[in-house]
């Protein structure tokens, strides 16, 4: 498998900046004194923001050239690790947070089954993907094909369909070419 991200790694925040993310700080509904897990945190271009209202921030990535860019930002816990095979015990974190990720895993249902293992009950998972259903995306997505970079957009409805086994609160949120699914165990 190529490593598009790993050869982005260096430039990658010289293109998309980072910013501090207020719609997600207010839905993952911080601060907390527990852990947050960044799972396809990548540099921890968003999570880095995050660490003054957690405990403890992991940043959970497959690419290990974009988590030694995280390792730079201080106060990130970097784990080279796919999102279906986390290597943090069941019921660790207080919040999970995968931010434009879901639709470049392998196996969508598999890293849902292990993002619920590994939050705490009362925990909250926020997921950010790109609308599938804008013209705009729908080019992003082509390109991602284009690219090879095996990306399975899901519209909303489709990601919290993933947690049909789960006794959990579920919202979803459309704002601008972004959809939000927020899960409370």
């Amino acid at each position: 498998m190529f490593d598009h991200f790993g050869i982005l790694a260096p430039v990658y925040e010289k293109y998309i900046k980072p910013k501090y993310p207020d719609k997600l700080a207010e839905l993952t509904n911080l601060p907390i004194k527990g852990s947050l897990l960044d799972v396809g945190g990548g540099t921890g271009r968003v999570s880095q923001f995050l660490k003054k209202d957690v405990g403890n921030l992991y940043v959970a990535d497959l690419s290990h050239k974009m988590l030694i860019e995280s390792k730079s930002k201080n106060g990130l816990i970097p784990a080279c690790s796919h999102s279906e095979f986390l290597p943090f015990p069941t019921d660790h974190f207080e919040r999970i947070i995968m931010i434009d990720v879901l639709h470049h895993v392998c196996d969508q249902q598999q890293t849902i089954d292990e993002l619920w293992r590994v939050l705490k009950p009362g925990g909250r998972i926020v997921i950010e993907e790109p609308d599938i259903h804008h013209w705009a995306v729908k080019l992003i997505a082509i390109g991602e094909k284009l690219a090879l970079m095996r990306s399975h957009f899901l519209d909303a409805a489709e990601i919290v369909e993933l947690f049909i086994n789960f006794p959990a609160n579920k919202k979803t949120i459309q704002e601008g070419h972004n959809t939000w699914v927020v899960i409370e165990k």
